[in-house]
């Protein structure tokens, strides 16, 4: 079938076929930075409940305390503690952002500049970041 629609018997009746509705929004850096600041959001409350509960835990049994944390000492879970690091400052940074398009009367028009900014200072920050917590997990685990 070509752009024109045919008939039951073939012939073309000039028509144009009806285009299918997209339904995923696929919107400039804004939009990606609303989905991202949701994610890291659900990060940080995920990793707030998990913490709030192992460390309950020392109050029940020490030693379950010590177990759990003992499982804590590994190669994956010093890889998570850099997303954490990096869901933090990302969060952090693009809260600011927010709160400045909403309460800054001239942050709705300066808000792609603030976007990369946000960038910028998140790169800027998870270089040594990563540098620091690289060298601590070389050291314990190499």
């Amino acid at each position: 079938m070509t752009t024109a629609a045919t008939t039951a018997a073939g012939k073309d009746t000039g028509k144009a076929a009806p285009r299918r509705r997209r339904t995923f929004y696929r919107g400039d850096p804004g939009m990606w930075s609303w989905v991202l600041h949701r994610i890291t959001g659900a990060t940080l409350f995920f990793f707030l409940f998990v913490h709030v509960l192992d460390t309950a835990l020392v109050r029940v049994s020490p030693e379950a305390y010590n177990e759990v944390l003992e499982t804590y000492k590994t190669p994956i879970v010093g890889l998570m503690e850099l997303g954490l690091v990096a869901c933090v400052l990302y969060h952090a940074f693009n809260g600011v952002r927010v709160i400045l398009i909403d309460f800054w009367w001239k942050g709705p028009r300066y808000q792609r500049q603030m976007l990369w900014a946000v960038a910028a200072l998140w790169l800027l920050l998870m270089v040594p970041a990563t540098v620091v917590i690289g060298t601590h997990m070389a050291e314990r685990f190499l």
